[in-house]
């Protein structure tokens, strides 16, 4: 009797894979284009990533950024680009974001100082200020201390007001500053 069970634990067993990859063997017709898997010297189709520009390519300037020289804010990517007249980007960094977000459009440079105290009461240097939003100035600063060092702005005391600080390094505010004088257009996109 133990030789007939395994005959049909044997039978019933060949049964199931068949069955088994009939089923896969029909699945897989059936599987629309571009959902199998990529087939040899098959290559990936374009726009296939979803990675945002500023990640794939930093260098890169986000699409709808003006023209001409300007500074470029990108606040999904909390990135900066420096651009020349001859559309050659100078230099590029990333940025801690401030508390209040500028609304995405054209600004200008509308005023500068050299060194002073944040409103968050961190000492800063090479502020660059273009816009103000309900009251809040909104501005390129770099906090004194380490020159490569990016710190994030200070959340403000409950009943204090918010920041508009976007911070930068040392280096990169001494380059915005050289940069981005009074009337400089500023470009902020998402």
């Amino acid at each position: 009797m133990a030789a007939r069970s395994s005959g049909i634990v044997a039978g019933l067993t060949a049964a199931a894979l068949v069955t088994v990859g009939y089923l896969a063997h029909e699945a897989s017709q059936t599987v629309p284009a571009g959902l199998g898997r990529p087939r040899a010297g098959a290559s990936p189709s374009a726009g296939a990533s979803k990675a945002p520009q500023v990640k794939k390519d930093p260098a890169a300037l986000p699409d709808a950024s003006g023209a001409g020289a300007r500074v470029v804010y990108s606040l999904s990517g909390d990135r900066v680009w420096l651009v020349g007249s001859d559309e050659v980007v100078t230099r590029t960094f990333e940025v801690d974001p401030s508390q209040v977000d500028p609304v995405p459009g054209s600004y200008t440079v509308t005023s500068r100082s050299n060194t002073i105290t944040g409103s968050d009461g961190v000492p800063v240097e090479h502020v660059v200020r273009f816009t103000s939003v309900q009251g809040v100035v909104i501005g390129f600063s770099a906090a004194v201390g380490d020159p490569t060092a990016s710190p994030a702005p200070v959340p403000a005391p409950a009943g204090q007001a918010r920041t508009g600080g976007i911070r930068e390094s040392r280096l990169d505010g001494a380059a915005m500053w050289t940069f981005a004088t009074i009337g400089r257009k500023v470009v902020v996109v998402r």
